[in-house]
Order: structure tokens, then sequence, then C-alpha cells
């Protein structure tokens, strides 16, 4: 199979496990990796697309019967401000799936959060609500929205909160059973995995998958 793949989000957490997994993919012949600056990896079927982000929907980018993978995501901290973080986690995967949809892309595949809900008075949680709520009314051939609790890899940041959060969270890990386990850390590279072998599927429609299924897919 000649299949393309589109990344927006390659250098984080869950992005640097994707884009490895594709590029060792024998069914994808193309892998296109949306940037702001270049990633230094080099492969023979690699593209690199350097893009202002702001300006994402003026671009060049082909998206065209592709399987565009949005794993783009910050923190508050990091962006500055709310708004900025806003930027990030609703307007760039917001524009990308607009992209997505004139052009006819194959699916779309999106990285948001567990509890994510639109009426939320968290403001995190609400703005992947909203992102997710917004893409779903797009009409797009197949949307997969992957809802992952804490994530654990490597980070090029260090997050004092997260791995404080990690530690304890790998302590308590055998209790959470039943309805609990979607509540259970997971890594990058099972987040990345999972993306891939749904995508490979090439199921149609809205696709909702929490942390649990997510570790089963």
């Amino acid at each position: 199979m000649n299949r393309k793949a589109v990344v927006a989000g390659a250098t984080g957490l869950v992005g640097k496990e994707l884009v490895k997994l594709l590029l060792n993919n024998p069914e994808y012949t193309a892998v296109m990796l949306i940037v702001r600056r270049p990633t230094g990896i080099a492969h023979p079927k690699l593209q690199e697309k350097i893009v202002d982000f702001n300006r994402l929907e003026q671009s060049d980018v082909n998206l065209t019967g592709a399987d565009v993978f949005c794993t783009l995501g910050t923190t508050i901290k990091k962006a500055g401000s709310q708004k900025a973080f806003r930027l990030v986690d609703y307007e760039y995967p917001l524009a990308l799936g607009r992209m997505a949809k004139a052009q006819g892309a194959k699916q779309f595949l999106l990285i948001t959060s567990m509890g994510a809900n639109p009426a939320s008075r968290t403001f995190y949680i609400r703005v992947k609500g909203e992102v997710e709520k917004e893409l779903r009314e797009l009409g797009l051939s197949a949307l997969h929205i992957f809802r992952p609790s804490l994530l654990l890899g490597n980070r090029e940041e260090f997050r004092f909160g997260e791995r404080i959060s990690a530690v304890f969270s790998s302590i308590l890990s055998p209790l959470f059973l039943g309805t609990l386990k979607k509540y259970k850390p997971v890594h990058a590279e099972t987040v990345a995995g999972a993306m891939l072998r749904i995508a490979q599927k090439g199921t149609s429609g809205i696709h909702v998958y929490e942390s649990n299924q997510i570790v089963q897919a």
C-alpha cells in the first residue's frame, strides 16, 4: 500500500514516537512533517514542510488522501498565557482540520485529553473539549480522537508536577482497575502505536478512545 502520513506536532512527546513508527512502517511511502523549523531527521520517505502555524491555511501543505495526525499540544506555563495555549491546542488543530476537510484527507487523528469537555470550568479541559466539538462539526470522513491520561515519556523540558504525578501513579498503578483504568498513566509510545494501528484500519466516522482503550487498541 502507498499510504501518505502528515504529522503536525512531530517534535512533541507522542509526535516523536509516531514519526519513528511511520518511517519504519512499509505501508507508508511518504511521511510529511508540518513544523516551524527543521527537525534534523533524515529519511528517504520524509519531507518537512516549514510553516507559520498562524497562517497554516494559507500554506501549500497538501493533505489530499493523507492520514493526518495532529499531536500538537503545550501547557499554559510553556505557552506563557491562556491565549497562547488556546492558539496551539485549539486554533492550530482546528485550522489543520479545516484543511483536511477541504482537501479531502483520508482521516484525521487527534490527541486531546482525558475528561475533555467544552462545558468544563477547568480551562485546559474546556479548550480540549471545544476543539473536539468543532472538529466533529466539520464533517470529516474519519475523525479519531485520543484522550490519554497522564503521558509518560522523556520530555525535553522538565515538568515537576508531571514528574511527581508519574512517580505516584506508577506506585499506585495496580489499583487502577475497572472504571478506574482510564486514569492509569500511559506511555507516549503506546499512544503513538495506537494511533498508527487505528489509522491502518481506515475506519470512517467519529471515534473516541479513552486512555484504557488506547492501551488495548
